[in-house]
């Protein structure tokens, strides 16, 4: 695959520092403890302040996760959240309107997409965030923002799991658990991209949507034990874990010897690795890099056609609380998006 050099802004495109005519407050949903989905509300805040390499991006479209679930409800990184009230959000598909110097390749007035550094700063539940400039992309011409943000976290989540972590290779087998999931359909279609020959578990309804994301076998896992149909596999990406049916240890059985496990979800499975050794494979947890450049490759893909994002419901931005209940059903089809901005 070709990568292209980052486009650097020439001094005839240089721009000012900041957007004029910036708000001094925002909005923002904050929650103040820990809790079920109403702990989300609506306030103003101060307009965050970018430093060093820093962007400041308003928010035209912000993803929501699963890892915005489990952080509300006191798993996923709440532990590292320093002080409450706390804005929730990773990523997020917006216009620069602060740059950290005039010549920058993310000058003012550009489109972008990508991660903030949530917790260690405010998430994406806001019309405004401060964002790591080597966090983020130029948004695909061909995606609207609230396609572009449901991008980001969960595509370069599969891009480590498939490409970096997996290899994924033509003829190698991979079994991807919850394939019509946020990640798992970037998950599918990155494998069947590279080659690879993708089995992966899904609901009844959605078996045809997942064949023509390019998996050759779809599970429905209702009516099918994977485990029966399933073996010899090289990798499997548990996107499940054993919070549903020990699906994690059931899928340690149909790897081959020395196969790769490999578990994503936080607090998933927290034994995963020694059942693992103890079945004679590999096994290893995952978490996403926020990496710009990665993204940017997604983005070409995208672009391209050959890979494509699913938006399952869009929710406005007072509705949150709504989109966090949506998630937690688990039967989104692809991505959950909030609508904050004007595009």
């Amino acid at each position: 695959m070709r990568f292209r050099p980052l486009r650097l802004t020439s001094p005839e495109e240089a721009t000012s520092l900041v957007a004029p005519d910036l708000p001094g407050h925002m909005r923002a949903i904050v929650f103040d403890a820990i809790g079920d989905a109403d702990v989300l509300h609506e306030v103003t805040l101060p307009l965050p302040r970018p430093v060093i390499s820093e962007l400041l991006v308003r928010i035209v479209a912000a993803g929501v996760n699963p890892i915005d679930v489990k952080t509300r409800s006191g798993a996923g990184v709440s532990g590292a959240i320093s002080a409450f009230p706390s804005t929730l959000g990773f990523d997020f598909s917006g216009v620069v309107v602060a740059a950290p110097y005039e010549a920058h390749p993310f000058p003012v007035g550009t489109e972008v997409f990508g991660m903030v550094a949530f917790p260690r700063s405010g998430g994406t539940y806001a019309d405004y965030a401060v964002v790591p400039a080597l966090s983020v992309a130029r948004k695909p011409a061909s995606l609207s923002h609230v396609e572009a943000a449901g991008v980001p976290l969960a595509a370069l989540t599969a891009w480590g799991l498939v490409v970096e972590t997996a290899h994924a290779h033509e003829g190698q087998r991979i079994l991807i658990h919850a394939g019509s999931g946020g990640v798992g359909h970037f998950a599918v279609q990155l494998a069947a991209y590279f080659g690879a020959h993708v089995t992966t578990t899904g609901s009844a309804g959605n078996q045809t949507w997942l064949r023509d994301l390019g998996a050759d076998v779809v599970i429905d896992y209702a009516s099918t034990r994977f485990e029966d149909v399933v073996g010899d596999v090289d990798v499997v990406i548990d996107l499940v874990g054993n919070v549903h049916d020990d699906t994690g240890t059931r899928s340690l059985t149909v790897l081959r010897p020395g196969g790769l496990y490999v578990m994503v979800p936080t607090g998933g499975w927290p034994d995963y690795a020694a059942a693992a050794a103890e079945a004679g494979v590999r096994a290893t947890s995952f978490k996403v890099t926020p990496d710009g450049g990665v993204l940017a490759t997604l983005g070409r893909l995208l672009e391209s056609g050959a890979i494509h994002v699913y938006v399952d419901r869009v929710f406005d931005l007072a509705d949150a609380a709504a989109a966090h209940r949506e998630l937690e059903q688990g039967h989104a089809r692809g991505k959950v998006v909030l609508s904050i901005g004007e595009g």
